[in-house]
């Protein structure tokens, strides 16, 4: 059984991408989870992957740690690729869009952190404002060009990927439009989204860091 270390459920949006991958292609694992807040975090962490950080996926003798690189992996040897589209157009979409998740939208990563738990006002900076702008035209352009429910129709990695931010502009209250509205709403619905919101409404540990703006 796969083991998959992860960070706080409130805060951790790497933690909660191949999470959601696993749950919703059934496949079997146990979480160990790791304090964002340890004294002796990064040690702690090097125990599992050379990055020190969350998540990391145990596969018998194989660590594989980043959220996309274990989604690849798991996609790969576990799922038969079926966690991508099959159609060529519709797969380089799918994979354009979630790595531009992966390594863009560093406003909006900085000013709205994820923060499940907690109804949060900020003052957005121009460029976060960007950046939602982009997730809105993503989200819009996908579903409409796809029929939906999920962005590519069926449920991908893609999904993963942006799950934090649909938690994120729950947190802060985020003005989108109506066809990115419709994809909001569905991944709120989703039955494992829930359960993750769940045990981070369990969770009382407090990541200071990420508590951004103030009480709604």
């Amino acid at each position: 059984m796969f083991e998959l270390v992860l960070g706080n459920k409130n805060y951790s949006t790497w933690s909660l991408r191949p999470w959601l991958l696993l749950k919703h292609f059934n496949i079997p694992f146990h979480e160990h989870h790791v304090s964002l807040n340890a004294e002796d975090l990064s040690l702690e962490l090097s125990k599992f992957s050379p990055s020190c950080k969350v998540p990391v996926l145990i596969d018998d003798h194989i660590h594989v740690w980043d959220s996309l690189a274990i989604c690849e992996y798991v996609n790969e040897f576990y799922l038969e690729n079926q966690a991508w589209p099959n159609d060529k157009s519709k797969n380089a979409h799918a994979r354009g869009v979630a790595n531009e998740m992966h390594s863009s939208f560093g406003a909006l990563r900085q000013e709205m952190p994820m923060n499940i738990r907690a109804k949060r006002i900020v003052q957005a900076s121009e460029a976060c404002n960007k950046d939602i702008a982009r997730i809105d035209a993503i989200w819009s352009e996908c579903v409409n060009q796809y029929n939906g429910p999920w962005l590519f129709g069926q449920y991908s990695i893609a999904d993963c990927m942006f799950a934090p931010v649909v938690m994120r502009f729950a947190t802060y209250g985020v003005e989108l439009s109506n066809s990115a509205r419709r994809y909001y709403d569905n991944v709120l619905e989703d039955a494992h989204l829930k359960q993750w919101i769940d045990a981070a409404n369990a969770e009382t540990e407090i990541v200071m860091v990420d508590e951004a703006g103030v009480e709604a």
